[in-house]
């Protein structure tokens, strides 16, 4: 099972976001975009994961989304596991642009390897049962620390962290109210899981 086909983000300015992706992403976003008047504040309890193949690849993404107006969350920077940062769409929408690779083999490109939609939860091993009662599979699975369900090549990935972790993953505090302001379709079908992120077939 594909777990996840499509990815809509709400905006309160629907009209500016979609400007801001196509800018980001070359007029290519892995993303939609609708307009919502629902409330919500600080942490939304995603983030968007964009893994690329080396250095200079994330670079151009960081660098288009800063320009087309992102805030940096946390700077591209060398670590123990590669190469990334954070941004922060003008949407809220949160991004992380990474490769595991900390030397280019090849000229930059604007190729994505995989995009990966990471919802921090409060009980990771909880909605992973969840999600594989919804006929989702696992790929990986580290304790109740962080869970990834398996997805064809070039399909949006699911994964799971701890609310906490994954806000300080992304730079951000992890505090938040109201709406995801995020829609999943996909094959499984349509519910809201424990943490009332909300799917649709799609």
């Amino acid at each position: 099972m594909t777990p996840i086909k499509t990815i809509t983000l709400e905006a309160s300015d629907a009209a500016a976001a979609e400007a801001f992706y196509n800018a980001m992403f070359d007029g290519g976003s892995p993303v939609g975009v609708r307009a919502s008047a629902e409330p919500t504040s600080g942490f939304r309890g995603y983030g968007l994961s964009l893994v690329v193949s080396q250095p200079s690849t994330v670079d151009t993404f960081f660098n288009a989304a800063v320009e087309a107006g992102a805030t940096v969350l946390k700077p591209a920077v060398k670590s123990f596991w590669g190469y990334g940062g954070v941004v922060q769409a003008p949407d809220g929408a949160i991004w992380k642009i990474a490769t595991s690779s900390k030397k280019d083999t090849g000229p930059a490109t604007r190729e994505i390897d995989d995009v990966v939609l990471l919802l921090g939860v409060a009980d990771v091993a909880e909605t992973k049962r969840f999600y594989t009662e919804q006929g989702l599979e696992v790929a990986k699975s580290f304790g109740r620390k962080y869970v990834e369900f398996a997805a064809p090549e070039k399909h949006i990935k699911l994964a799971l962290y701890g609310r906490r972790a994954a806000a300080k993953d992304l730079g951000v505090a992890q505090d938040g109210d109201g709406s995801h302001r995020i829609a999943i379709g996909g094959e499984a079908g349509t519910f809201t899981d424990p943490d009332g992120f909300e799917w649709a077939a799609a």
